[in-house]
């Protein structure tokens, strides 16, 4: 049987993902919380703004998709982070337990997660709405007129 020093030094020295803490601090404060200028960040950020585009423009995409859009960043955030964490290890196997690290399951489920939001949102790309050419030619020539009135 371990002493008490011996359980504290086992459990200080195991790997932690930091998974939890990550999860529990978007979900009190949301994503806000996390400093926008890291790279994990900025990536989703990213990856985020190019979801948009590709469901036709944040002017096009209803309360309901923003509400799954934001769902789906964080989600991939988490996903991200594990992934990160996992890439680090040197076995995806406890050697003692002959076994896949729990972390593993979890990653699978928030990737599972994910992919379902990918699909409520839907697959395709949903192209911008474009102006019709006489309405765009009779804009343009009102710019024109404005610009030359301008000049004069």
């Amino acid at each position: 049987m371990r002493t008490k020093n011996a359980l504290k030094k086992a459990h200080k020295n195991r790997a932690r993902s930091g998974l939890h803490g990550v999860m529990h601090a978007v979900s009190v404060h949301g994503m806000s919380v996390l400093d926008g200028r890291s790279a994990p960040m900025r990536a989703v950020s990213k990856w985020k703004e190019s979801l948009l585009v590709d469901l036709g423009g944040a002017a096009n995409v209803s309360t309901q998709q923003m509400v799954l859009v934001d769902l789906a960043a964080r989600q991939k955030l988490f996903v991200d982070h594990v992934d990160s964490w996992l890439v680090q290890q040197e076995s995806l196997v406890n050697k003692r337990k002959r076994a896949i690290l729990p972390i593993l399951r979890e990653r699978m489920a928030l990737a599972d997660s994910l992919a379902r939001l990918m699909t409520q949102l839907g697959l395709q790309r949903v192209p911008k709405p474009v102006q019709d050419l006489r309405s765009y030619i009779a804009d343009y020539d009102k710019q024109k007129e404005k610009s030359d009135g301008d000049v004069a």
